[in-house]
């Protein structure tokens, strides 16, 4: 028989691509998704036929409660957040609900309808922050910079101590930044993409970034969704790195995407203060070798082709609609 699994955060990036990848697995997939007046389904209207949206949300347990009940999955993977790290700091009640209470309660659901569910959390490359080794492994030091890595750091322990307290299997995927065309217009890597092609095709003259001198570890999201599916599959939980092993400044990223464009960046990019963080985090570069060996994971597109693709796919866009869609400020 076909396993079933729960996505919440169906919608985002990582969760279309995971819901994709886990239909080819022959699973049942059931999207979690909020209520709204507003769906935002835009990254899963392909898949709209062959996935299950049930509503349920980060912020109710009785709702998560009844969604296991109803469903009976055999895994849970917890993909959503209050993603976005600059908006952190507006919102860092809300964020905290979200990214750190929303674990728990996902957690506590499962433990009380059925602790076979086995669970993936998403942590995230923000918990180091202010960076005590380099590069970043599993063991190393948390110091994170932001709401946003302090309420993942939350939910990366109380998945541990569920895991250690009560047995379930549950691991943490600590994820480093990966991208694609589905990633949302606020992230820098598609702020740039999305940028260069509205240069391209004369809908702006400008794109404004900020710190050009941070340095991050780039993947594809394609690659990243099947290190959390291999998570799930092995004999006992633990929690993985998963990263690409190769640092780039955001300057590089603008080079790669402007050149691809047949463009000088140096004519178009403005640095505005805007855009720089109350705290920096300067320099994130993972260790993914605990992944490669024990799960087998490797990634298939490298850091120049993951960013002409995201290029190529906003030209792609923008000349298919022929209007720009609203620009960001």
């Amino acid at each position: 028989m076909s396993k079933t699994a729960v996505i919440s955060g169906v919608t985002g990036q990582d969760g279309s691509y995971l819901a994709e990848f886990l239909l080819d697995q022959g699973y049942r997939v059931v999207g979690m998704v909020r209520r709204s007046s507003a769906p935002n389904l835009w990254r899963i209207e392909h898949l709209l036929d062959r996935i299950e949206l049930r509503p349920a949300d980060l912020l109710d347990q009785l709702s998560i409660v009844r969604l296991i009940e109803d469903v009976q999955p055999d895994e849970f993977y917890n993909l959503a957040a209050m993603s976005f790290v600059p908006a952190s700091w507006d919102t860092p009640l809300l964020t905290g609900e979200f990214n750190s209470q929303g674990v728990t309660r996902v957690l506590e659901s499962i433990r009380q309808v059925n602790p076979k569910v086995r669970m993936y959390q998403a942590s995230s490359s923000e918990m180091y922050g202010k960076v005590r080794a380099v590069p970043q492994r599993e063991d190393t030091p948390f110091h994170p910079r932001s709401p946003y890595g302090v309420s993942k750091v939350f939910g990366h322990y109380i998945t541990m101590n569920y895991r250690e307290s009560y047995g379930m299997f549950a691991c943490s995927g600590i994820l480093f930044n990966h991208e694609s065309p589905r990633r949302g217009l606020e992230f820098v890597t598609r702020k740039v993409s999305d940028g260069v092609a509205r240069i391209k095709l004369g809908f702006a003259d400008s794109l404004a970034l900020g710190n050009l001198d941070a340095r991050r570890d780039w993947g594809f999201a394609g690659d990243y969704i099947k290190a959390m599916w291999l998570m799930l599959q092995q004999d006992s939980p633990d929690d993985f790195v998963v990263a690409t092993g190769e640092t780039h400044p955001v300057r590089e990223l603008v080079q790669i995407a402007f050149q691809h464009a047949d463009l000088d960046w140096e004519k178009f990019v403005k640095v505005d203060p805007r855009f720089l963080r109350p705290a920096e985090v300067d320099l994130l570069i993972g260790d993914p070798t605990k992944a490669r060996t024990e799960l087998g994971w490797h990634r298939d597109v490298d850091f120049k082709g993951l960013i002409t693709m995201m290029v190529d796919a906003d030209l792609a866009r923008l000349e298919h609609h022929a209007v720009p869609a609203q620009p960001l400020a």
